[in-house]
């Protein structure tokens, strides 16, 4: 079971989009776990997400979804459970969140927050990583030989 979660092809355009998804979401979750990038590191996530309705468990999975899912997919280990993660948080990101505000990202502040553009494209790139692989020059695709 574990060869075939792991198994992919030698796809350059795999590898490309596990890359771009994994730096985006690392990031993202170097804000929420370390405090790199502005963010406010992992005390401070927790108490601003609690403090917007999410249970302590939940946020504690965001946290580490966003981190070691976007770690995961920077290396191309254990895509597949990554990307999943990834997508559902993003799925529920929409719902709980987005979907009020419309389609399009606030660029120019002009609206209530922000919409869900970029959601659908993290969850498409998940998606298609969920269904494929991780691609070429990934610990999976070494592992999996």
């Amino acid at each position: 079971m574990l060869k075939r979660l792991m198994s992919t092809s030698n796809d350059v355009v795999l590898a490309t989009l596990r890359l771009v998804l994994g730096v985006v979401f690392f990031a993202h979750g170097a804000q929420k776990m370390l405090g790199w990038f502005g963010g406010y590191g992992f005390h401070g996530t927790m108490g601003f997400l609690e403090h917007v309705g999410l249970p302590a468990p939940v946020a504690l999975l965001v946290i580490c979804t966003e981190f070691f899912g976007g770690l995961g997919l920077i290396v191309g280990l254990l895509t597949r459970i990554a990307a999943l993660g990834i997508g559902v948080e993003m799925i529920v990101a929409v719902f709980m969140v987005h979907l009020p505000n419309g389609f399009f990202m606030n660029w120019f502040g002009n609206q209530k927050g922000e919409g869900f553009e970029y959601h659908l494209l993290a969850i498409a790139i998940a998606a298609t990583l969920l269904l494929r692989g991780a691609g070429a020059l990934s610990a999976d695709r070494a592992l999996s030989k």
